[in-house]
């Protein structure tokens, strides 16, 4: 009985743990990381606020587990994608699309994975992700290098270019207009026509990036 009992303390806790995750993600996902703060997070989740901290010591801890959560979901989006095509230089665009479709279609979300400013524990995670992101594509490139797909080169360096490159041409797509001076009218704004264009430019400068061999 009292290992039943256990069990079932340590599923509600696995629930509740759960529970509080998906909320501070849908908080975050909607205005950033600032807005997954413990009281909005505890009363969306229907529970104490003291509740929080029994899961998480600090509100610094709940947005990067948040964030794991998140960029672990979307690399393996990216991943996944690399098998996509028949050759390295498909599979290569296939990965830098999912990226930033995936990006453009949850772009307050997006934004805060990659340019949101955060407590320094998240900015840790932040940079572990992005050599999680650099490796994959590293891989890819050597590949491609094998393949004879494209000229050799510095793969390490490449790779963190690519994602580097890929972070910055998104950003400003993706950030809020409330990042921005209220009198910049000068802000280039990419409305979903221009998507298509957006993401043509961005394959096309990834396989310039990596040097395909045409």
């Amino acid at each position: 009985m009292v290992y039943r009992a256990t069990q079932l303390s340590q599923s509600k806790k696995s629930g509740t743990r759960a529970r509080i995750l998906k909320e501070a993600m849908q908080l975050v996902s909607q205005g950033g990381f600032n807005a997954a703060a413990v009281v909005p997070v505890a009363k969306r989740s229907g529970i104490a606020t003291g509740t929080i901290y029994r899961h998480f010591p600090s509100k610094a801890e709940l947005v990067a587990e948040v964030f794991r959560f998140a960029t672990e979901h979307e690399l393996a989006a990216v991943i996944q994608a690399m098998q996509v095509g028949g050759s390295i230089s498909e599979r290569l665009t296939s990965a830098v699309e999912t990226f930033s479709i995936r990006a453009l279609k949850a772009p307050r979300l997006a934004y805060a994975l990659i340019a949101e400013p955060v407590d320094p524990l998240v900015e840790k995670e932040r940079l572990s992700y992005r050599f999680a992101y650099a490796e994959a594509f590293e891989d890819l490139i050597n590949e491609g290098i094998t393949k004879q797909e494209f000229v050799k080169q510095n793969t390490p360096i490449t790779a963190a270019a690519l994602v580097g490159f890929l972070a910055e041409v998104l950003v400003g797509p993706l950030a809020p207009q409330s990042t921005y001076e209220e009198n910049d009218d000068d802000r280039t704004v990419v409305v979903p026509q221009d998507y298509q264009m957006l993401l043509t430019e961005i394959k096309a400068l990834a396989l310039r990036l990596v040097g395909k061999i045409t």
